[in-house]
């Protein structure tokens, strides 16, 4: 069994969790829509994840829809105490499984209650907003009236943090003169680096910075260095992607997914691997080099 507690703690509101989380996104059927092939190894997945000392779950009622929140509470519940459950709104899927805005005061409210009832739970301990200006990534617009509504709702003790997803550091600091926010989920990588500077600032505050697709997304990074690197430390690229966000900054917190307990086992062992400076440094060099 994997010690994840090797890639060290974050204080993440009022909970202490292990950096290295799971993302739940993969549970669903292919295109995160529908059903999955193998539901049983899905349950054995999120209980594989637990035992390994995962506790923080990323998950959202848009995968599937519905569908992975269900199997979260199948496998989990009643939840353990110090389990840290984060969930996302903002958008929705039509019956062709597109990702579509859904940012109106009525959307928001049925999808904080979705994933209520979905999950089991009376209050969720984090829910991100997530910017869908464009779903490709972050783009300027107002987020101020879809998170005023969010802040509402935790008013009322449905929801007890609120996260930012998709966003741009304009959107960031007007989300922080809405409400308090705990944490930001955005795109960044060995190449994707356009939060740099925001990731650092962001640690300043005490901000957790949570990446989303650590190997570049449904199309994979094909790096030779990377391979190179991985075949040196006799890793996974996965592991080696993985390693370098863990060492990149302090308040990064990974949320790696899989449909796989296998691949899971292969993705924590990420949380011991340690990358020496020689190799951190070929590895900055990728996203300089594309």
């Amino acid at each position: 069994m994997v010690n994840i507690q090797q890639a060290g703690t974050f204080k993440f509101g009022n909970k202490t969790i292990n950096r290295m989380g799971y993302g739940a996104m993969q549970l669903a059927g292919a295109g995160v829509f529908g059903p999955p092939k193998d539901k049983k190894e899905a349950i054995a997945v999120l209980q594989a994840a637990i035992e390994s000392g995962v506790n923080h779950i990323d998950t959202s009622d848009f995968y599937g829809p519905h569908i992975t929140n269900q199997i979260i509470r199948e496998a989990l519940h009643p939840y353990a105490k110090e389990l840290l459950l984060v969930t996302k709104v903002g958008a929705r899927r039509n019956e062709k499984g597109d990702w579509l805005p859904a940012l109106s005061k009525p959307e928001l409210i049925q999808a904080v209650h979705d994933n209520l009832t979905n999950l089991g739970i009376e209050q969720i301990e984090v829910v991100n907003l997530r910017a869908m200006f464009d779903v490709s990534g972050p783009s300027e617009g107002s987020i101020a009236e879809p998170l005023s509504v969010l802040a509402e709702l935790q008013k009322e003790g449905l929801i007890h943090h609120l996260g930012v997803s998709n966003v741009t550091a304009n959107q960031i600091e007007e989300a922080r003169s809405i409400a308090p926010i705990v944490c930001v989920q955005n795109q960044y990588n060995l190449v994707h680096r356009r939060d740099d500077a925001l990731i650092d600032l962001l640690a300043k505050e005490g901000i957790a910075y949570i990446p989303f697709f650590p190997l570049g997304g449904f199309t994979p990074l094909q790096s030779s260095i990377l391979e190179e690197v991985a075949i040196s430390l006799n890793a996974t690229v996965m592991q080696v992607a993985l390693a370098w966000l863990l060492q990149r900054s302090a308040n990064i917190l990974l949320i790696p997914g899989t449909s796989s307990t296998k691949h899971l086992q292969q993705n924590l062992a990420a949380a011991k691997l340690i990358l020496p400076s020689e190799a951190i440094a070929k590895l900055n060099n990728i996203a300089v080099n594309i």
